[in-house]
Order: structure tokens, then sequence, then C-alpha cells
């Protein structure tokens, strides 16, 4: 028989992958390396009290995974060992217990494992679970023979009762008492997942029951006062049945009036914060005006008694103009020639710098000026600015007091004073300019002139019409211009 060149290629490949599928069924599928050579496995033993039921090739599990098998059973002096084949692919701590348990109640016993923490060693080659942390399942036959004990016990007829009535209590509950079994198992097993939070707030409940039982008094007291509150909410149940029932519509309308108030609330809320601000800061004075207001209205009504009841019903007064009696103080404004004539009308900036008299504070010279302003957040102190007042420097007075012209502020900022030098012989004294004086001629008839600004002026005083004799009030009012 002659085979062709593909016909050989193709039985090569077929040859080829069944060699390949034999071996993938004998090492995954069959296991032969690891159930015959131990491969990938390694051995630990598991002292029991007894074999309960437990034969070789059972299987071991772990967290409810299939991890190795019973390699053997074998009777010891002290009970009986499971030699234990697992799987080193899982990483098993060497903190657990071993179970062991029945699949069914007609044997098909295996091996659980329960580690007690995750943390810690691993189970490695030739360790051995000693019995302390292993258990077996009751024997069955035993457990017959308890039951069969306790049911012969029984007289029959009253056992016929008990079942008859049982028959009775659950007929027609087998859903529920199966939700109630299933529950119960999921409740047990997330609490076995729980179970260190458990153990931790089991201890940590001691200190609170303790304190409990050392504040029993305070208890006791609560107690007795949420009484008392109780028993007057029962006395005025009227009044809180209406304060729930009104209660709703009032609150409404306080949001209606707020959701009003929405855009100028927030402003007069924090007005009034700064006022009340302002409030707390001149309290003292607020005292002061309500104690001396009433004095004052008592003087002020003083001079309207004598006439209250007389033909001309005036107040007694008595007019005393004293004139530069104590003259003007002049020390700390500007000096005469940057002094506005009050005849101006326009209305330039003010000075930056702060303009006050300057003379001592015990001077007779405007004893309610600037310079004796008390200062609210210091008690007993007096300056003219807010800062000096917050700050620790006192006022000085300007010159000592003298009457010197020059920057407002030369003592309040560090500058020295200047004082006048004598000039030395052989100098030549320069008097300072003059300020200019305008001159401009004016209509004899009507008192119009024409000013260096190129604005007309009229001086009704300086026309032929006007009144030549003048009295004493026109000192005191500016002509007409």
């Amino acid at each position: 028989m002659h085979l062709t060149r593909t016909i050989r290629i193709q039985l090569a490949v077929f040859t080829l992958i069944s060699l390949i599928s034999v071996v993938v069924m004998f090492i995954y599928y069959m296991q032969i390396p690891t159930e015959f050579l131990g491969m990938n496995r390694y051995t630990v033993t598991m002292k029991l009290p007894a074999t309960g039921g437990l034969y070789k090739g059972g299987n071991v599990t772990y967290n409810g995974f299939e991890v190795g098998r019973v390699d053997d059973v074998r009777l010891t002096p002290d009970g009986a060992e499971a030699i234990l084949k697992l799987d080193d692919a899982t990483k098993i701590p060497a903190d657990l217990k071993a179970e062991v348990h029945s699949v069914s109640a007609i044997g098909e016993q295996y091996v659980q494992l329960l580690p007690q923490r995750a943390d810690g060693p691993s189970l490695k080659n030739g360790d051995v679970i000693p019995a302390a942390r292993t258990s077996i399942p009751p024997d069955l036959n035993r457990l017959l023979d308890a039951t069969n004990r306790g049911l012969d016990a029984i007289p029959r007829d009253n056992l016929k009762t008990v079942v008859d009535e049982s028959y009775t209590a659950f007929a027609g509950l087998g859903p529920d008492l199966s939700r109630l079994v299933t529950g119960s198992t999921k409740l047990a097993r997330d609490a076995r997942k729980t179970l260190d939070a458990q153990m931790a707030l089991i201890d940590g409940a001691k200190p609170v029951l303790d304190s409990q039982t050392n504040t029993s008094d305070s208890i006791q007291a609560w107690a007795s006062n949420l009484a008392s509150v109780t028993a007057q909410l029962h006395d005025n149940d009227s009044a809180v049945r209406g304060l729930i029932q009104k209660g709703p519509a009032a609150a409404g309308e306080v949001r209606d009036l707020l959701d009003r108030l929405d855009t100028s609330l927030p402003i007069a809320l924090a007005n009034l914060a700064n006022v009340a601000q302002v409030g707390v800061t001149y309290r003292p004075d607020l005292e002061a005006i309500l104690v001396l207001l009433p004095r004052g209205v008592e003087i002020f009504q003083g001079p309207l008694l004598p006439n209250r009841y007389g033909k001309h019903k005036s107040p007694f007064l008595d007019f005393n103009l004293n004139i530069n009696i104590p003259r003007p103080c002049t020390t700390g404004y500007l000096p005469p020639q940057q002094i506005r004539p009050p005849a101006f009308e326009d209305w330039p900036d003010r000075p930056k710098d702060d303009l006050y008299c300057r003379v001592p504070q015990d001077s007779p010279f405007n004893v309610r000026g600037a310079r004796n302003y008390p200062c609210e957040t210091r008690p007993g102190k007096r300056a003219p600015t807010v800062k000096m007042c917050e700050s620790d420097e006192e006022y000085r007075p300007l010159n000592d007091g003298w009457n010197w012209k020059g920057d407002p502020n030369a003592t309040l900022s560090g500058q020295d004073i200047p004082q006048p030098q004598p000039v030395p012989p052989g100098v030549p004294t320069v008097t300072p300019p003059l300020p200019p004086v305008a001159v401009a001629q004016y209509d004899p008839a009507t008192g119009k002139y024409v000013g260096p600004d190129g604005q007309t002026y009229t001086q009704e005083n300086l026309a032929n019409t006007a009144d030549k004799e003048k009295k004493w009030q026109d000192l005191l009012v500016h002509p007409t211009q």
C-alpha cells in the first residue's frame, strides 16, 4: 500500500494529538501523578478518638472546596489516626479544627477543615492535628439505642397523644418551618463569619454594663423625671394635640415669611450683628446715657416750671456771650496761609492728616476735643484716634502745647519737631513770598467785578445804592455774591 506524503503528515499529526490527549487525561483528569506518585501533595496526620466512620479515599474540604483526600485510616493505642493527602496549591492555616462529617444519614464521611484565623503559618508536610482539635459525629447506633430507650420509657398512650397533638400543632406549617430552619442555618453561618466581632462586643459589654450598675441612681432619677414629664404631657393632652395640629400650619407661615425675606433678611441680620458689636463696645456709654437722660430732661423742664401758669409762658434763660474766653485753639491745624476763607464756596478734598487741637489733655482749650476722647476698649485711656487707643502709644501734645504750625502728624509719626535756628552772621535773611493778591475793578453802580478765574461776582456793599449804616449782625453774615 502506497501512502502519499500528505497522508503521512496527517497520520503523524493525529498520532501527536492522540498522545497529547492521553497525557492530559492521565495527568489532569485521572490525576495519575498525584494519586499514585504523590506529586503536588503533602501529608498531614489527623488524630481521632475513633474513626467515626471515616474511610480511605474520603474527601477533605476547606471552606467548602475539595483540597485533598484521606490516604489511610489506621488504629492507634489512643484511638485512630487519618493520613490526609492535601494539595500544595492551597495554603491552609495551621491554626484550625478538623471535623468528620457525614454527607447523608447512610454514611459518606468526609473531613472538614475549619481555620480559626486567616493569618499565621500554613500547614506543611508532616504536621499533626492533635485530637483536641478534632471531632467526629456521634455514633448512629448509640443514638438509635438512646432514642429507643427514651421511647420505651414513655407510655404508648401518652406518646400517641403527643404525636396527635404535634400533628395538630404543626399541620400545614411545613413551608414555614422550612423557612425557619433555612433562616436559622443562614443566621448561624453569618454569626460564624462575624465571630471575632461578636466576641469583641461581648468583651466590651462588661464595662458598659458596669457603668450602668454604677450609675443606677442617676438612671432612677432620669426615669423619675421622665415619668414626671410624661404625667405633664398626659395632663396637658389637649394643649399638646393643639400644638401638633396647628404646628405644621404655623411652621408653613414662618417658612413663607422667611422665603419672602430671603433677600433682605440676611442683610438685616448682618447689619444687626454690626450694630450689636457697636453696642457691646459702647455699652458703658449707653448705660451712662440711660442714667443721665432722665436727669437731663428734668433739668430742661426746670426753666419751664416758674411761668407754667403765668401770663407769659416762657422759660427763664440767660444768654451771656463769652467771645474768645477762652481763646480758640489753633495748635495742630493748618497754618494761616493754608486756611481757606469762609467766603469760598467750592469743596476741595479734606487734608489726609488728622486735624485736631494738639495741646495737652489738661489744657483749658477745647476740653471736649478729639485728644480727650475716651477709649472704649481701654478704660482710663484717652486718645484722638482708634489706632492710638488700640495701641500702647500714649498721646503727646504738639510742641509741648505751644502754637506751632506744620505737619499735623509730625509728633505721632515720630518726626522731630522743627525748632527755629539762629541765623549765622553775614547770611542775608530770606523773607518768604507773600501769597498772591488779585486786583480787579468793580462797577460802582452795581458792585459787579470780574475775578481772576474769569467769573463775574457781585458785592452789593460796593454799589452806590448800598445801605451805608451797618448793624452788628452784618459782621456775622457774609455779603451776597
